[in-house]
């Protein structure tokens, strides 16, 4: 301990064994102890008194479209990571579509890796691509670092990225359960979404007539029904439907390898909200209605919900069209995911010692990050969140460092400022204040 370089302390620290007064010491960008609040300091060690703000592990978001390069006047590496360090998280894992190339090969790997490289504010990882043609590019990726596959079982928006059927389905999962990867799935059922009414124009209850909570609910099913005869890893991504949550515990408790998240903006808004022609609004599967929400709530206190990630998927303002039909679909939430869940976890009687739960340690393990970051203890990344849970601030969206500030948000009151983000034991943000990129790139095999 006596070669700590700095000690946090904070009246409120959260750990693995709950929240307490401590003195957190870190040396060479890792924790090495947990301490009591009062221990001395070593000396030598630069001592940063947090008063009575909360010190939380640095959030984890595994689910978030940075666009680059390609399609970088989206979103980019420099801003979303920017966005992502002003709002606590410290680790993210970029997706494989909406860039130009797909995460689909390694060589495409590289390009991205290379264009992240020296933007990154905080540390980022790369999901792979599971696509038709690509089962031989899966191995090679697996081995390259990549996190896991991201497949769509309905068409993604972008013809870059088609979608699987269920041979192709059955093909690539059997592939990567070979290696014992991770498949993470947008799960809504092709045939059900083409067959269910289709009425464009700026109403919001024809927009969500248009994504039925069926078409969910069927993908799910085929999805587990798939990866039990396989003994597959999967993971739904962005769950919105709360009619999939008994499937999604029956198939738990018989022992599917199944996980599940969901999204701030499912837990925080709701369809009868949504006004119409507001398509900032917009994403797939939709913001379903509060009884819905109130769901996925009980799902996530019992277990059945796994963990929250933003799914921030930008787009121009232009593309944000009023109508629905048309608009792209995506919520760009990196900066507020902790502020905005934690404003509605509050009321439901949640603590952030939940919150962190979901947020970064679950995250964390979902792809095996779990011995790096996702709790503040000693050997982990000194990567911390610095909280003051019981202020208040109004979304302004000039405020946000998204590239393109355009935000379902706009407007509302939010508990919880951050004060501060810490990467491996440097204060990378505080006070809307940047320092350079200090991000790393992750990979599985680190």
């Amino acid at each position: 301990m006596s070669d700590a370089e700095l000690v946090l302390r904070s009246t409120r620290v959260i750990t693995p064994e709950g929240t307490r007064a401590a003195s957190v010491l870190v040396s060479a960008g890792k924790i090495t102890a947990v301490l009591g609040y009062d221990a001395e300091v070593p000396s030598g060690a630069r001592l940063e008194d947090l008063g009575e703000d909360v010190l939380l592990p640095g959030l984890v978001d595994t689910h978030v479209h940075v666009n680059d390069p390609g399609r970088t006047e989206w979103e980019g590496f420099w801003t979303a990571t920017r966005a992502a360090a002003a709002g606590g998280i410290t680790t993210l894992v970029d997706m494989p579509l909406n860039s130009l190339p797909p995460t689909t090969t390694v060589d495409n790997l590289r390009v991205k890796q290379e264009v992240a490289a020296d933007k990154a504010h905080i540390d980022v990882g790369f999901w792979g691509g599971a696509l038709p043609d690509n089962v031989k590019d899966l191995r090679p990726l697996h081995e390259a670092g990549v996190f896991g596959f991201k497949a769509f079982l309905s068409p993604s928006g972008v013809d870059e990225f088609p979608h699987l059927e269920r041979g192709p389905l059955a093909r690539s999962m059997a592939e990567i359960a070979a290696f014992d990867g991770l498949l993470i799935v947008h799960a809504e059922d092709p045939h059900l979404l083409a067959s269910a009414p289709q009425q464009p124009g700026p109403k919001y209850t024809d927009f969500l007539a248009s994504r039925p909570r069926d078409a969910e609910d069927t993908a799910i099913a085929q999805l587990i029904r798939e990866a039990k005869a396989l003994r597959a890893r999967v993971h739904v991504l962005h769950l919105s439907s709360s009619d999939a949550l008994p499937l999604i515990a029956e198939a738990k408790a018989d022992g599917v390898r199944v996980t599940v998240e969901t999204c701030p903006h499912y837990l925080t808004l709701t369809a009868e909200e949504v006004p119409d022609g507001a398509s900032e609004f917009k994403c797939c599967p939709p913001i379903r209605e509060s009884a819905n929400q109130d769901l996925l709530w009980q799902a996530l206190a019992e277990g059945t919900i796994d963990c929250i990630v933003t799914d921030h998927s930008p787009s121009t303002a232009d593309l944000k069209t009023d109508d629905f039909a048309t608009a792209w679909g995506g919520i760009s939430g990196l900066q507020l995911s902790l502020a905005a869940v934690w404003t509605e976890a509050r009321k439901r009687g949640h603590g952030l010692e939940d919150v962190v739960r979901w947020m970064s340690a679950r995250t964390a393990e979902l792809v095996g990050l779990d011995d790096r970051k996702g709790a503040i203890e000693a050997g982990r990344d000194a990567d911390f969140a610095v909280l003051a849970p019981d202020e208040t601030f109004t979304v302004d969206p000039a405020a946000l460092q998204h590239r393109n500030r355009v935000t379902a948000y706009a407007g509302k009151t939010l508990y919880g400022v951050v004060k501060s983000t810490w990467l491996r034991g440097e204060r990378i943000v505080a006070d809307g204040e940047f320092t350079d990129p200090k991000g790393r790139l992750l990979t599985r095999t680190d």
